[in-house]
């Protein structure tokens, strides 16, 4: 099995060629960067939709849309059915209300999922949220653990402190690793069997850190930004390809080339524990504003079902037309839509989660699909 990024692990599609159907640009892009393997084709790409093998649009429909503009989308879907069916038949939802109860048994339906899933959604993030309660040895035990893990880092990294915050924590590992990687290809020379294999993995290396550096500058926590720049950095496959380097021209590398290579991969090694740390601070902030939200959504959806469960019954309450729409079928579409306002949330929300949890399942670097890429890398 050959050695990933954890990252590539919801592709459906081998990405060893590295070209983005669709995408021409970053095709061409792809083809002519160099990698690590000195010009072979079989590093991933180094954004996580590039090695996803999907569409920009669907990547930002699941990550980078703001989660209240997808909630709204299946809304508009349900008004719009609605809406639709009561154009075709106009007659149909008067003469059902006429000869039965057909609003109240959907509205009553509506409450009783309403409560029924804020309480579970929020129970259930209860429950994760509560692992952060303990007590005062474990809450020690957490504090000593973060604490010799920040202690390691700034002594790799050589600071007196390294940033509190993520975004720049991140930054300064990655930063710290371009460092280190021009110091790897100053010591390996022109001379050495390894010159250009060296080289092409420090370019690819460094132009990609600075793209990523660039982007978790200014970053607040608790915006999807950091975490969305940090997934794109494929450590792991760089730490793969160093170790190869490593052990392939180990009889060729200088004392101070290979002092140089180990000084690369024990600092990538500290970004992806970082990386999975944020990424759990993010999952538990996230999980707070979807209870939150749920909650505060389910005001209106309870007014709204027991208004209508009250009062739309009787034929009288509503009546005329609208672009030749019965008006008591636009109420209803509309009275529809919001009650379904707590489950398009927790729909929104859930479908950044679950795709970041899928994109991060291993923090080594190993395949979690099926893949023929280690049919294409020479092994030997």
């Amino acid at each position: 099995m050959a050695p990933d990024d954890e990252t590539n692990s919801e592709a459906d599609g081998p990405d060893s060629k590295r070209t983005q159907p669709n995408d021409s640009s970053d095709s061409d892009t792809d083809r002519n960067r160099p990698n690590g393997s000195g010009g072979s084709n079989d590093e991933p790409s180094d954004t996580m939709r590039e090695r996803a093998g999907e569409s920009r649009v669907k990547l930002w429909l699941l990550l980078d849309a703001n989660r209240w503009v997808i909630a709204t989308v299946p809304l508009v879907f349900v008004f719009v059915g609605i809406v639709l069916f009561g154009h075709l038949d106009p007659e149909s939802l008067v003469a059902a209300v006429a000869s039965g109860d057909p609003i109240e048994t959907l509205f009553q339906a509506f409450v009783t999922a309403t409560i029924t899933s804020v309480t579970l959604v929020v129970s259930i993030n209860s429950l994760v949220l509560s692992q952060e309660l303990g007590s005062l040895g474990d809450q020690r035990e957490r504090m000593e653990g973060a604490m010799s893990f920040r202690a390691d880092v700034e002594d790799d990294l050589g600071v007196p402190a390294a940033p509190p915050e993520p975004s720049a924590f991140l930054r300064a590992l990655i930063d710290a690793v371009q460092s280190r990687a021009n110091d790897l290809q100053a010591a390996a020379g022109r001379e050495l069997a390894a010159a250009d294999r060296i080289s092409a993995y420090v370019e690819s290396l460094t132009s990609h850190a600075d793209e990523v550096s660039d982007r978790l500058e200014g970053e607040q926590f608790g915006t999807f930004n950091v975490l969305f720049a940090a997934l794109d950095f494929n450590y792991s496959w760089k730490i793969y390809e160093a170790r190869r380097l490593r052990n392939e021209f180990h009889d060729d590398l200088s004392e101070e080339a290979q002092d140089a290579l180990d000084s690369v991969i024990n600092t990538l090694t500290y970004y992806g524990p970082a990386r999975e740390h944020f990424k759990t601070l993010y999952f538990q902030w996230e999980l707070i504003n979807l209870s939150r939200a749920m909650l505060y959504a389910a005001i209106p959806t309870l007014i709204i079902s027991s208004s209508a469960i009250l009062y739309l019954d009787n034929l009288g309450s509503v009546t005329g037309t609208t672009a030749g729409v019965h008006n008591l079928v636009l109420v209803v579409a509309a009275a529809s839509a919001v009650s379904l306002l707590p489950f398009a949330i927790l729909l929104s929300f859930m479908l950044r989660i679950a795709t970041v949890a899928k994109r991060t399942l291993s923090i080594g670097p190993f395949i979690l699909r099926s893949a023929n890429r280690s049919r294409e890398i020479e092994w030997e």
